[in-house]
């Protein structure tokens, strides 16, 4: 050996160092056919010290699943955080969100589509990370509504709802800017928040939709126009003006 000693790598940035190549090979080739032999060379350790700090492969992979949900609940954390209102604050961190998934697209292959086809200590493991998100979103959302000057008061159950369906929205968008790389996070966010968020300020301020009395549509029925109704059809909002207040 040298005289000059190796340092010796601190546990915790080993353990990173370790996630970090881990994450790169479960996104490109798979769960099952990743193999540890490969994890190790290229993080420039044996094989048996992987097993030594992360027990197995399941628990390597179950590792880059909490880091990087973690990561991404912190960007979306973060980005809202001290700005002045809900809106923008569902705004901000929608845009973090769809940031993180364009830039760290490989973390998001491993929690998105590999991880609800593997165990169920896996499968258990990303439901607790989408609920964790989706508590963040709920939270805006029953925010924006308990700040909402509408005379229509709505339920916990709708905000619950709402936030179902904008991260549902949302998981299904990165598929989609996947097929359309133009798209940035930015222009992502909007178009979603003039979807979403747009709708349920009408829906604070008292309009709804129901199927007309003549359209065979079993459910409540009212007539265009009147009141707590959908009224006349809009124009399509444009995608680039910004979400107003």
């Amino acid at each position: 050996m040298s005289g000059e000693r190796r340092r010796r790598v601190p546990r915790r940035i080993r353990e990173q160092q370790i996630i970090d190549v881990a994450v790169q090979v479960f996104a490109r080739r798979g769960y099952h056919p990743a193999s540890v032999d490969e994890i190790a060379e290229l993080a420039g350790i044996s094989k048996p010290m992987v097993y030594l700090y992360l027990d197995s492969k399941e628990g390597l992979f179950l590792a880059c699943l909490r880091r990087e949900a973690e990561r991404l609940v912190a960007a979306f954390q973060g980005a809202a955080r001290d700005v002045r209102t809900p809106e923008l604050r569902l705004w901000a961190g929608l845009s973090a969100f769809f940031a993180f998934v364009a830039e760290h697209r490989d973390s998001w292959v491993v929690l998105h589509r590999q991880a609800s086809q593997l165990s169920e200590a896996i499968t258990a493991e990303v439901a607790q990370a989408r609920r964790a998100v989706m508590a963040e979103v709920a939270g805006l959302v029953r925010d924006g509504i308990g700040e909402a000057p509408g005379p229509v008061p709505v339920a916990d159950e709708e905000a619950d709802f709402v936030a179902h369906a904008l991260v549902g929205a949302a998981d299904s968008l990165t598929d989609w800017m996947e097929r359309h790389p133009g798209e940035s996070p930015e222009r992502v966010t909007r178009r979603l928040m003039n979807m979403v968020w747009v709708g349920m300020r009408n829906v604070l301020a008292g309009e709804v939709w129901a199927p007309p009395a003549d359209s065979g549509v079993p459910g409540p029925a009212a007539s265009a126009g009147t009141p707590g109704t959908s009224g006349a059809p809009r124009a399509p909002a444009d995608p680039d003006r910004s979400v107003q207040g």
